[in-house]
């Protein structure tokens, strides 16, 4: 929000930047005191993986959306921004079905 110009949004958008941060600081504290140390369990790769993959499945669908919204998007970014929104959400939506194959596998 306070990186585009023309929006004339960059005072703002770092104000609300700082008070998330801060706010996302003050839930450390209540989280700690709440949840008491628990003994630590192997790492689940599948779950690493499915973060991994939802990850690049967002950040793939976040690109197609940013060709698409450009202020003077020409076709070809359409097409671009299109088939990339859907390649990216394609992912995201098979990432479930990742998780449960490497799950039955164990």
């Amino acid at each position: 929000m306070c990186l585009i110009p023309e929006w004339n949004m960059f005072k703002f958008g770092i104000v609300v930047a700082i008070i998330g941060f801060i706010i996302l600081l003050c839930i450390i504290p209540v989280y700690r005191s709440s949840h008491p140390k628990k003994e630590h369990k192997p790492v689940n790769w599948g779950i690493v993986l499915t973060w991994i993959v939802g990850f690049v499945g967002a950040l793939i669908m976040g690109f197609g959306m940013s060709r698409v919204m450009v202020g003077e998007a020409t076709t070809g970014d359409m097409i671009i921004g299109i088939i990339t929104g859907v390649v990216g959400l394609v992912i995201c939506v098979l990432n479930y079905p990742i998780y449960a194959y490497i799950k039955g596998n164990k």
